[in-house]
């Protein structure tokens, strides 16, 4: 198979990919008046239905809510990686959409609790007010809620082959619950509030809370794609990998970035005494962990030719960013 064309850089393609994601978002989340009437089944493949029933009495605020953080920016990398993964295996962007969108509705629903003040307590997300502070409390935790469910009511709909729907289904929701990102989110809280300095704990919380979602992200492209079990092997060790070397590059963000560039406060994790890989082992030693695990994201992709050659882009990237 040929590789991608290199007239494009990687951010140039993350960007389009984004861009093609808030489009789809921006249909499943109108509100149902809004939104055109398709039947149960289409003509448009495996992709099918990108838009998600719900109630007509349902409050326009929470929609608004749910729009004003899922389509007022971020970066998007994650549905980004499930359509760029389903791409190396051979299968298409439209037949990864659903899978894609409802990865980045758990992950918008994730920020917006992050962000309440009994989690991490911060006003600004993607550079504006947070969601409890544009909507209030009560409101961003519905908010948040609502788009992890209608994940779920997003793959149940959108995607037609029920095996591919199971599976989805199944590693979406391990990479979101008790063993994945909430697990690891409440490892990360119980760090901050005891005081806990431990690499083994350190490591745990960034598999769970950010490397999990992110490896979920690449085998759900993998799956959308029908490719075989040793590409999907492949897939989910470079989204593990991948996953830390995102969070380590975030930690070292979060103590030598700016406010304005990353769009979320700098500087919260040393103020709260968080456990990361900076304040734990410093910040040399944390661009040495992450350029190491950009490396080993890369090494996994060995079964792949040329086709993933974005991918391995996206693992230098990760490492590379300023925001």
């Amino acid at each position: 198979m040929a590789g991608p064309a290199k007239s494009k850089t990687v951010e140039d393609v993350l960007h389009e990919r984004a861009e093609e994601v808030r489009c789809a978002l921006d249909e499943a989340l109108r509100p149902p008046r809004a939104r055109p009437q398709r039947g149960p089944t289409t003509e448009q493949g495996q992709g099918g239905r990108l838009n998600v029933d719900g109630s007509t009495a349902a409050a326009a605020s929470l929609y608004e809510a749910m729009r004003y953080m899922a389509l007022g920016g971020g970066k998007k990398l994650r549905p980004a990686l499930v359509l760029l993964a389903s791409e190396a295996c051979g299968g298409s962007a439209d037949a990864a959409m659903p899978a894609a969108c409802a990865v980045e509705m758990v992950h918008i629903y994730s920020l917006i609790h992050d962000d309440l003040p009994a989690m991490d307590n911060d006003d600004l997300r993607h550079g504006r007010p947070s969601c409890h502070k544009a909507f209030g409390e009560a409101m961003a935790i519905l908010a948040g809620d609502t788009l992890l469910t209608e994940a779920f009511t997003l793959l149940a709909t959108g995607v037609r082959d029920a095996a591919v729907c199971r599976r989805l289904v199944e590693e979406l929701a391990s990479a979101a619950g008790a063993e994945g990102m909430a697990g690891g989110q409440v490892a990360d809280l119980a760090a901050e509030r005891q005081g806990l300095r431990d690499a083994r704990l350190l490591e745990e919380i960034h598999r769970r809370k950010t490397a999990r979602l992110i490896e979920a992200s690449v085998v759900m492209g993998a799956i959308s794609a029908d490719a075989s079990d040793a590409r999907e092997r492949s897939l989910r060790e470079y989204g593990t990998h991948l996953g830390l070397a995102f969070q380590v590059a975030d930690d070292i963000l979060d103590a030598v970035g700016e406010t304005e560039v990353l769009g979320k406060t700098a500087g919260k994790d040393a103020a709260a005494g968080k456990l990361t890989f900076v304040s734990l082992f410093g910040l040399e030693a944390a661009r040495e962990r992450a350029r190491g695990e950009a490396d080993r994201a890369v090494d996994a992709l060995v079964p792949f030719g040329r086709e993933a050659d974005r991918l391995r882009e996206v693992a230098r990237f990760v490492v590379e960013r300023t925001f």
